[in-house]
């Protein structure tokens, strides 16, 4: 293969959870990837990451014959989403976690801003009609999971009628076992993520944020870029954001990464070169006004990191996640706009397939939700056909 060709092509990748990862890295180096995106989830959010904690990452994974290509994540504590009391400490430990990495040649470092929890899901085994399992979002059950069950204060004038009308009927279908199930799903720590809530716990936690509009949030962040990104810029590592999961308020907890509109105000407010963006296409897809196409086009000098995935979108906001390349993204598009701006910036930006559907052998075994490995392989294989395809009709 052509050297010039082959630079302008996605670094294929996966996500390994470490040691404990039921996926190994040699699972990984097998389904065809050259880099492996990790993270140190057995340090505290807001502890720094030493030097010997990161060597010792990076040193297993080129041992099994792959880089360490990005981290995800290097968590931002919820004291510095807040500003909290003390918070200014937590982000002294952040940039020394950045210098650190750096020192360990460990150079596109992902985080999300999203306020409590990660990715939010409503589903971790939705039953495909082939049989596999996959993760879904049900707005009519985060309803009646947020006003009758969490009864968090005036819940109800975050949804329409209609959607609280099928809240209180999927309430009253519910009995004892089925609300804990729904409960331990949406509150739950998920992959990579040190806390988990009970109903209690994550009703606090949630008022916490009561004063806190968007605006304010998205100053929080802001405010958080102009003391890390100095540092990332002096070392040369690059921060990237993960968008919202999904791109809109939920649980009345403001949401400041989904939209252009966002990512325009993030840049502009901090211009650094280091302030990047992990474009992943599923989570932006949730909401039909992005523009996936044109947000490649518009963010393409800030993307340092790619997810790929498809979800079906559904009423009410309501979706779950389709085989790669099926669902409500044109992933022919969007490859063709990422090879666009890898060509020009004449970068190999690296590149997961975002999770993957619970299939064969699989469906036997304990995986991370989302992460199993031969639904990842699946979705790998079928995006780097397809961006050969694209590439090659593009030298063409």
């Amino acid at each position: 293969m052509n050297v010039q060709f082959k630079a302008n092509l996605m670094e294929q990748t996966m996500r390994w959870f470490g040691p404990k990862d039921p996926v190994t890295l040699s699972d990984l180096r097998q389904a065809g990837c050259s880099g492996v995106v990790s993270a140190l989830h057995q340090i505290a959010n807001g502890v720094v990451w030493e030097v010997a904690e990161i060597q010792a990452r990076k040193t297993e994974i080129e041992a099994a014959g792959m880089r360490w290509s990005v981290v995800e994540s290097l968590p931002v504590h919820e004291d510095i989403k807040s500003q909290a009391a003390g918070f200014e400490t937590y982000i002294e430990n952040y940039k020394t976690s950045l210098r650190n990495l750096a020192a360990c040649g460990v150079g596109v470092i992902t985080y999300n801003f999203m306020p409590l929890l990660d990715w939010t899901r409503t589903d971790l085994n939705f039953a495909m009609p082939d049989g596999g399992k996959a993760l879904r979002f049900d707005m009519i059950e985060v309803a009646a999971y947020d006003i009758h069950i969490l009864q968090r204060p005036n819940a109800a004038a975050d949804y329409s009628a209609e959607v609280q009308t099928l809240a209180l009927q999927k309430y009253q279908q519910l009995n004892d076992a089925d609300k804990i199930a729904l409960e331990q799903t949406i509150v739950a720590g998920l992959p990579g993520s040190e806390v988990t809530f009970s109903t209690e716990m994550f009703l606090q936690a949630i008022m916490a944020y009561h004063d806190i509009g968007p605006e304010k949030y998205k100053q929080n962040l802001i405010y958080f870029l102009k003391q890390v990104c100095p540092v990332a810029d002096e070392v040369g590592v690059k921060l990237v954001v993960h968008p919202d999961d999904p791109p809109f308020a939920i649980y009345g907890l403001p949401r400041v990464v989904s939209t252009a509109q966002d990512l325009t105000d993030i840049f502009s407010a901090v211009p650094n070169k280091s302030n990047g963006l992990c474009f992943c296409a599923g989570s932006f897809s949730i909401r039909a006004d992005n523009n996936l196409v044109e947000m490649i086009k518009t963010f393409g000098e800030r993307i340092e990191f790619i997810h790929l995935r498809n979800t079906q979108r559904e009423d009410y906001g309501s979706f779950y996640e389709a085989q790669h390349l099926d669902g409500s993204i044109d992933m022919y598009e969007v490859i063709k706009a990422i090879l666009q701006v890898s060509r020009a910036r004449n970068v190999s930006i690296p590149m997961r397939p975002d999770h993957g559907h619970q299939i064969l052998d699989d469906l036997k075994k304990k995986t991370n939700p989302g992460y199993s490995a031969i639904g990842r392989l699946k979705g790998l294989a079928e995006l780097r056909g397809l961006e050969l395809g694209i590439a090659r009709g593009m030298v063409a």
